[in-house]
């Protein structure tokens, strides 16, 4: 609540600079975009073995569909730089053998800020196609073992390393009014994680998994 108040304020605030700014065309230097999309995250997930235990055995994460927020500070008319906000949760499941009969096996939440420098290429046309490209850093947050596991191998602790990676992107602004436009948008991230679960039974197993997520987006944004 308090995060949808603070953006409230903000985006009262900017709506209050000079009308003269706004009423054009296009975009241009020095102009903020905010927009909110409706994204699913699909991981490309590859996944080493569950070790010392199930060398032979990997998992596998779900997708997640999740809002997010971002917005773009246009430096010049073309090159515009780019930050977004989301979290999503994602389970993650076992897909052989014995940690495929228990199936799910934990969750997480993940927090990838992703900071991305973009061409955008006719700003001051109604339709404007970008390309970026930048850096990413994902935290991952909240992990917890399933019931499923600790019924099979006791009381279980989840932990996961944070990863830091490169980030690309494609997509596209076309304008509906002066000031809003919809969006659509395609986003690679460089994710990785090793995954280390304390168990009561058979001690710690570690899981290496590249995530490498495509980042699916459509929604509406305002030009500031």
């Amino acid at each position: 609540m308090k995060g949808m108040i603070g953006l409230g304020l903000l985006a009262g605030a900017l709506l209050a600079t000079p009308a003269v700014a706004q009423d054009r065309q296009g975009i241009a230097a020095g102009d903020v975009l905010v927009r909110l999309r409706a994204i699913v995250v699909a991981p490309n997930e590859k996944s080493g073995g569950i070790t010392p235990t199930f060398p032979g055995e990997k998992v596998k994460l779900d997708d997640a569909v999740m809002p997010e927020v971002d917005v773009t500070y246009m430096a010049t008319d073309h090159i515009g730089f780019e930050l977004i906000a989301s979290t999503t949760k994602h389970n993650a499941s076992g897909t052989s053998g014995t940690t495929g009969g228990i199936g799910k096996l934990a969750s997480t939440w993940v927090l990838p800020p992703t900071l991305t420098a973009q061409y955008h290429f006719n700003p001051k046309g109604t339709v404007r196609p970008y390309v970026g490209a930048g850096i990413n850093y994902t935290i991952f947050w909240n992990e917890k073992a399933s019931d499923g596991l600790q019924a099979a191998v006791g009381k279980t602790k989840v932990g996961m390393s944070d990863s830091v990676g490169w980030a690309a992107q494609a997509g596209v602004d076309v304008d509906v009014s002066r000031r809003m436009f919809v969006n659509l948008d395609v986003k690679y991230i460089d994710m990785r994680t090793t995954a280390r679960l304390d168990t009561a039974a058979i001690g710690t197993q570690r899981v290496r998994v590249d995530i490498n997520p495509l980042v699916f987006g459509a929604g509406v944004g305002v030009r500031f």
